[in-house]
């Protein structure tokens, strides 16, 4: 009940706006901290997220605001990563500009609300292509993507699911963010396909 109230509104408003605060104070530090004073390459910002984490890592990072139709996009972030990505509609996801990768499950279905690990697999398709990319876990449960089991969780943890999120996004940030191009390569190439097992799913564009 708990984690149903706190996935409201009033709460997504406040996740975001904590992202542009939080940037704004990283640019003050950097720019004004005596010990601090340009040690943060701020040009270099990556956002990522797990489940309404990723509600917000989409709404600052090119999707456009849910339900409202106004953006909420924080052009400071360079990069993003949405482990159980949350699905809106085409027209939200149109305008996103910067590289996406998306991590989900075959059994992605959130302990509250009703999003369900069919909807999520719907984020990819509609995002325009240009670095965007999707990794979706056989068999993985909403909890894949946390440290620990949730109450509801019906299979066994696959340790091969994390060796593959650790993979794949240590890539996608050395490739998108340090600009490492055998990163790069490795992404566009069989490099996620030789972690993961056959029943997984790897898609780019």
């Amino acid at each position: 009940m708990a984690m149903q109230k706190a996935a409201n509104l009033e709460n997504f408003n406040l996740r975001q706006q904590d992202i542009h605060f939080l940037l704004d104070e990283l640019s003050k530090i950097n720019k004004d901290d005596a010990k601090l004073k340009s040690r943060m390459d701020l040009d270099k910002i990556g956002m990522s997220g797990h489940s309404f984490g990723a509600v917000t890592t989409q709404a600052v990072s090119g999707q456009t605001y849910l339900g409202v139709g106004q953006s909420m996009t924080d052009r400071r972030i360079k990069a993003a990563v949405a482990y159980s990505p949350s699905y809106g509609g085409d027209r939200w996801l149109s305008d996103v500009k910067i590289p996406w990768l998306l991590m989900t499950g075959t059994e992605d279905n959130s302990p509250i609300g009703n999003t369900d690990a069919a909807s999520r697999q719907k984020v990819y398709p509609a995002l325009p292509p240009g670095d965007k990319f999707e990794v979706v876990l056989y068999n993985a449960e909403h909890s894949a993507f946390t440290e620990s089991a949730l109450p509801g969780d019906r299979a066994t943890r696959n340790p091969n699911h994390h060796r593959v999120m650790l993979g794949v996004t240590t890539a996608f940030w050395d490739a998108y963010l340090k600009g490492d191009k055998e990163a790069k390569a490795w992404l566009l190439g069989a490099g996620p396909r030789g972690i993961m097992e056959s029943k997984d799913s790897w898609k780019h564009k």
